[in-house]
């Protein structure tokens, strides 16, 4: 596992990579996601990176999100219509959600990796990601359900 100065420096080389500046307010933006694996929403993430630039909005928070999704330096977490969540983790691994408490997990499952790219894509795309998305209910929350059907 990389460590969080690692992820950032790769995170550095795509932003170069793609012509975009390296700010402050980006790598604090980044750093956020380096270092949580709660795949937060662009909210939490301004909370956070409001405790080191205070003047930052939230509406930059969520566009600087979304450009990071746009160049592959993070990405949104597939799901089913909660408020949209991201994942700033560039290693390969795939998203369980419990529907019950909407945590997501990660894990990796290495012949998700290898799914073909249908030939009949239309020309011209740039494949970002390919992802597999579970849902389900975790432990912590199949404990409370059968808590609740004994009593």
């Amino acid at each position: 596992m990389k460590s969080t100065e690692e992820k950032i420096g790769q995170f550095i080389d795509l932003c170069r990579g793609n012509g975009l500046r390296v700010t402050p307010q980006r790598v604090a933006v980044y750093r956020v996601l380096a270092e949580t694996n709660s795949h937060p929403s662009a909210e939490m993430v301004h909370r956070e990176v409001k405790k080191e630039h205070p003047g930052i909005s939230l509406d930059t928070v969520n566009r600087t999100l979304l450009t990071f999704n746009q160049i592959g330096a993070a990405f949104i977490v597939e799901g089913s219509g909660d408020v949209r969540r991201f994942d700033g983790d560039l290693e390969k691994h795939q998203h369980i959600k419990c529907v019950r408490c909407k945590r997501i997990f990660d894990f990796h499952h290495k012949p998700f990796d290898e799914i073909e790219t249908p030939e009949d894509m239309p020309e011209g795309f740039k494949i970002l990601k390919k992802s597999v998305y579970f849902e389900g209910y975790c432990k912590q929350c199949l404990i409370e359900i059968e808590k609740q059907v004994i009593s």
